[in-house]
């Protein structure tokens, strides 16, 4: 699932930045952003950057903490 994110303006004229929905896609989005913000029009939809991926991390060791203890 891709990460959406959408500049709208409400029915009653607020512009609202920075809504973000996940879905399959941009359609998918749109349907879920519409359930909450009924009648609104859409300025605006970009995919979001998503988070990268994290590393594996390796055990810590004896030896790793000591260099810590002793800088």
């Amino acid at each position: 699932m891709l990460k959406y994110s959408f500049r709208l303006r409400t029915r009653h004229g607020l512009t609202v930045e920075n809504v973000s929905i996940h879905g399959r896609d941009e359609a998918d989005a749109e349907r879920k952003l519409r359930q909450m913000y009924m009648h609104c029009e859409i300025l605006a939809c970009v995919i979001a950057p998503t988070a990268p991926a994290t590393l594996p991390r390796r055990a810590v060791t004896f030896e790793d903490v000591v260099s810590l203890i002793s800088k």
